[in-house]
């Protein structure tokens, strides 16, 4: 999910001066957990227009914070028992036979609806961190 607040940089350097590295990694990690959370919530309900078995749904998860290219990130993926991940892309994308399934855009619509309430809950986060 590519969502920027402004001044975030700064927010956080002002933040690890402030309260040291330690603690603004865990207020940091914090925020993303919420954001990450919010973000499941609204993928949850745009997978439920096209439910079937749920499958999709169930396995849905979020990984614990990590650095990735020097940025702290979550991964929402899918892993379970009926494989899910192997067929998201084309929920998402459509085939070359079925060009509009009844998901598709389903991520991308989830990104979209969530991205003020993904940056709300990480100021929120900040603010209880401070």
């Amino acid at each position: 999910m590519s969502a920027e607040l402004r001044g975030q940089k700064e927010l956080l350097a002002a933040l690890e001066k402030r309260i040291g590295k330690t603690a603004a990694l865990r207020i940091t990690d914090k925020g993303l957990k919420r954001g990450a959370q919010v973000f499941v919530q609204e993928l949850k309900r745009q997978f439920e227009t096209f439910k079937d078995t749920g499958a999709s749904i169930a396995e849905i998860n979020v990984s614990e914070p990590m650095w990735v290219g020097g940025v702290r990130t979550i991964k929402v993926y899918w892993k379970g028992p009926k494989k899910r991940y192997a067929i998201i892309h084309l929920n998402e994308w459509g085939t070359v036979k079925n060009p509009n399934p009844r998901g598709k855009g389903a991520i991308a619509r989830a990104m979209r609806n969530a991205e003020s309430a993904y940056k709300n809950a990480i100021i929120q986060a900040i603010k209880e961190g401070i």
